[in-house]
């Protein structure tokens, strides 16, 4: 068998060198960061790579990766080391057809552009498990109900290796409270390998997004009437400052629709804002 092999980027090739240095995988972002300085390298971190084979943006762990596939508006695939996760999967199942079977899929909530019956029945096979909030869990078929775990606003559990916390998700401004309640609908910081990555759900800037730590991937909602506008996104990103930010859900109604490039420019070195092909 002949073996090909391509050229070390600048972020492969300061990862090897950090490696043989302290001769251990458990390498950190902090510490990339650093011998990338070292080296004179401009794009010190591994994370936000393109997959040549798919299109998805990779993400680098304590020892592995993680990629990103955004499908569409708030429907993404992610691949971890833990199986790949689909996320609020609507739409054409056929939307899915170059991705893996889910191994995990989740649900923040109810609306038509978060849980539709008919993308589930179609891409969740015969044994994916589920987790979503309590009110999706009480609207599944029998079949998916029996393997579907609902989580409340503050409540944890684990698939494998993965780590999985419910964050709330929910308007505060008066003339959108109706959208979504306080204590409904879920957002998610998912944990696993040195890795933390939040999905945002439906929700304006509460403080418990704003509270949160150490998260290396965000997924943020924005458009109107339904969650926030882009300067009340890019000031809660500001605020939790994760590593990497994609703006996504931007899409409204009676000229909601904001803008990711607004959104980008109003985050600045608060985050590095990665853009997914949504629409």
């Amino acid at each position: 068998m002949v073996e090909f092999h391509t050229p070390m980027t600048p972020c492969e090739f300061a990862l090897r060198h950090l490696k043989e240095q302290k001769g251990t995988d458990m390498i950190t972002r902090r510490h990339l960061m650093k011998t990338g300085a070292a080296l004179g390298v401009t794009t010190v971190l591994p994370f936000g790579a393109r997959a040549a084979a798919n299109g998805g943006d990779i993400f680098a762990t304590t020892s592995s990766e993680i990629t990103i596939h955004p499908i569409s508006h708030a429907s993404f695939v992610m691949r971890t080391p833990a199986g790949v996760i689909y996320v609020d999967p609507v739409g054409e199942v056929a939307a899915y057809g170059d991705m893996p079977a889910p191994d995990l899929i989740m649900i923040t909530h109810e609306h038509g552009d978060h849980y539709n019956a008919e993308t589930l029945a179609g891409i969740a096979g015969d044994t994916a498990p589920l987790v979503t909030n309590p009110a999706v869990y009480g609207m599944l078929a029998a079949d998916l109900q029996a393997r579907a775990q609902q989580l409340a606003n503050g409540d944890s559990t684990t698939f494998g290796d993965l780590a999985i916390d419910a964050i709330p998700a929910y308007n505060i401004t008066p003339e959108r409270m109706n959208f979504h309640p306080q204590g409904r609908d879920n957002g998610y910081v998912l944990a696993i390998d040195g890795f933390r990555t939040y999905v945002s759900g439906d929700t304006e800037d509460i403080p418990e997004m704003r509270a949160l730590e150490n998260i290396d991937l965000a997924f943020v909602s924005m458009n109107l009437p339904f969650t926030m506008d882009a300067a009340a996104a890019a000031d809660a990103v500001r605020e939790f400052g994760p590593s990497y930010v994609y703006p996504y859900h931007y899409r409204g109604r009676d000229d909601g629709t904001q803008d990711p490039a607004e959104f980008a420019a109003l985050v600045g070195d608060a985050a590095e804002v990665k853009m997914g092909g949504w629409y």
